[in-house]
This record gives C-alpha cells, structure tokens and sequence, in this order.
C-alpha cells in the first residue's frame, strides 16, 4: 500500500474506532474515500505514547525531537530525534527500516536497541499502523538535534550482548486476534499489549531485565525512575474494586476513584497520550483489564 492509499485508507479506521465498528469492515467499504491519514496516525503516535519518551522533560523542548533521559537500574538512556530531519532524525528512513525497528528492534545500521525502547511490546503492533505513524511523523517539522550517548552500565554498553536479551525476552511477531472473545476485548487487548505498552511498566522484571509474565501487569516497586508502579490486575491488591468506568475515566482525567490524581510517569502518560483516546477505545481496555487474571501484589515501598 502507498503512502496515498495509507492516507486514504486511515481516516475511514479513525472514524471506525469513533463509532465503535471493527475496523476491518469500515476499510473495505470507505478505503476509496477518505484522503487524509494523518489524523489516524497522530491518534495512534497518542496511543503509542511517542510524544511522552520522545520528548525531553524541558521547558520549551521540541515535540518528538528526543533527549529525553529515562533512569533504569542498568543506566540512563535518552531518547532518540524521530523528527524527520534528515541528519539527526529519521527522515532517511525508509517504510521497511521503520517496520524493522518497530518489529524486531533493529536500527536501519543494523544494531539492536536497548530495550527501553519497548520494541517487545511495539512487534505486536499491525503493520498498517505502524505505517501510520510514521506518515504522520513524516508530516511533522524537522528538528536538528543530536541524540544523546547512552550512559549504559557496564559491559551493557557493548551493544553484542544484547543479542542474547533478545534470545530470552523477546518474541517478535504481530498479535493475532483471539476469535473466541468479543471484538471489543481483542482491541483492548492490543491497545494495552501492543500500542500503550502498558506491561513495560506494570509488569515486574527478572534480574536481566525481562518483564516476568507470570506477573502480568501486577505490578513493580521498581518501575521507571524508581517509581511505585501499580497492580491494575482484577485483585483486592489491584484493581478489583474499579468499574470499567472508573477505569476509563482515570485514563481520560487521570483522576482514580478516591479522587487522587495520579503522579509522576504514569500522570505524563495520560496527558500526552491515554486521555486522547476516543471513549470506544477507553472502554475497550477496561473491558481487557477487567478481564485479566487477578494476581496477588500489593505494591509497597521496601522498608
């Protein structure tokens, strides 16, 4: 598909999502007649989180220009520019170096990115989305600005070692959708496990890094930056208490059932992306989080 039928193709998917239609039906119907993507592409950049960790945490800081520096037990890592100026950017890469980086974590010069960049989650995504976002990107002004070296603990700067990571915590491929649950479920499922990411975060990690499935979204006490990351499985430790609206509305306002508002990563992540979803999409991931096992975790800080 070129770039003009992606254009064509996507506000018709947009529009779908809105109404709540399987987006599948709404393309082979409205493909012919919709001639702008980009909007489609801006919602899903929202969904992805792209303006959050591409972004440095300065006044004054270019949209998606990079820099953004992000604290992990195995060092700090920034950032890249993923503007489309040519030299410091990606506005040299091609539709297949974008899929590549998305789908297997692999740069355009042939090297692995660490994982912060959370392309364990991101291989999941669809490949007309992923496509998406990058005509939307491509559609941005852009910025000359030099990305950061990493500050990786050593020997994680030898970058080979890496390949062994990917042989332990990596599955790469896209995520089908399961027939046997409802339309509904399946897009709340691949907005939390593909697009959002969410277990990046809300899943626990092993000593090397990888995000421990056994503990899916139930929690860290060592989320990013040190961070208290919450249990948002259906358990009393968790989430059992939420509505499907209450769930909803936090994503939209960021504000939880007691009235508090959320904080820190998690606060950036609703009002750069989460609380730019439509309300089908909103709903569609409490439907999938309510619907998850619930595990055991009360998240407390270590005494």
């Amino acid at each position: 598909m070129t770039g003009v039928q992606r254009h064509a193709a996507g506000l018709a998917v947009l529009l779908a999502w809105g109404m709540g239609l399987p987006s599948g039906m709404v393309l082979a119907q409205s493909a012919g007649t919709a001639d702008d993507a980009l909007a489609r592409g801006a919602y899903l950049s929202r969904a992805a989180g792209c303006m959050s960790c591409h972004t440095e945490s300065v006044e004054g800081a270019q949209p998606f220009a990079g820099g953004r520096a992000l604290e992990t037990p195995f060092g700090t890592f920034y950032s890249p520019n993923i503007t489309p100026d040519p030299e410091t950017g990606i506005g040299e890469w091609s539709d297949a170096d974008f899929i590549t980086a998305l789908r297997t974590g692999t740069a355009p010069e042939g090297h692995l990115y660490y994982p912060v960049f959370p392309y364990p989650s991101y291989t999941k995504m669809r490949e007309d989305d992923m496509l998406a976002i990058k005509d939307y990107l491509f559609s941005l002004v852009p910025v000359r600005a030099a990305n950061k070296d990493h500050e990786a603990q050593f020997p994680l700067g030898w970058r080979f070692l890496l390949n062994g990571w990917t042989m332990m915590n990596f599955t790469e491929g896209e995520l089908a959708d399961d027939p046997t649950q409802s339309a509904e479920w399946n897009r709340g499922r691949y907005l939390v496990d593909a697009m959002s990411h969410c277990g990046e975060c809300h899943t626990p990690r092993g000593i090397f890094g990888g995000t421990d499935s056994s503990m899916y979204l139930a929690g860290t006490a060592d989320g990013p930056e040190g961070e208290l990351v919450p249990n948002i499985t259906p358990h009393e430790t968790g989430i059992a208490d939420w509505s499907e609206a209450d769930i909803a509305y936090l994503l939209k306002s960021g504000s939880k059932p007691s009235f508090d508002n959320v904080q820190g990563s998690m606060a950036e992540a609703i009002e750069d992306g989460l609380s730019h979803l439509n309300d089908a999409d909103l709903k569609a991931i409490a439907v999938y989080l309510k619907s998850i096992p619930a595990i055991e975790n009360r998240v407390e800080k270590p005494e």
